[in-house]
């Protein structure tokens, strides 16, 4: 069974994870999108939040989990018995910043690195964006998937 993890903080999810996601289910048997949590980083949605948001973003696709861990991404690979690590790249100082982790998990474990170039039209957005659009009250409906809304 070929299990991935997708990590990341996913402060919201955007249409950039959402298409990573979608493409990369089709080359697993399963998929856990794995939210990190870090105890110094200010999120801008609760934890609760964003695994609903998430959940119910891909509530109709029974090979995607969703899960939250602490620490080194490869442990918790280790722990679900996940060989591959999906990871999005939207250009190149994306890939270089990337390709170091990457390096690095394999140095520590035997886990692999799988990259999907996310599709054009939507290499821009980020989480960051999508934050300072939301705390200026600009339109980000275009930016992330509809699960994701503002109390």
């Amino acid at each position: 069974m070929k299990k991935a993890v997708f990590p990341g903080s996913f402060d919201p999810i955007t249409l950039g994870h959402y298409d990573i996601i979608e493409r990369g289910v089709t080359l697993f048997d399963e998929l856990i999108i794995a939210i990190g949590i870090n105890a110094d980083k200010k999120y801008m949605f609760s934890l609760e939040e964003r695994v609903a948001f998430i959940k119910e973003s891909f509530k109709n696709q029974p090979k995607i989990k969703v899960l939250t861990y602490e620490g080194l991404t490869v442990n918790f690979c280790k722990e679900v018995g996940a060989q591959f690590i999906l990871r999005g790249l939207r250009n190149p100082a994306d890939f270089e910043f990337e390709k170091a982790i990457a390096h690095t998990n394999r140095k520590l474990s035997e886990i692999e690195t799988v990259f999907l170039l996310t599709s054009s039209g939507k290499s821009y957005i980020s989480s960051s964006i999508v934050r300072d659009v939301i705390r200026n009250n600009g339109d980000y409906s275009g930016l992330v998937p509809t699960s994701v809304k503002i109390k």
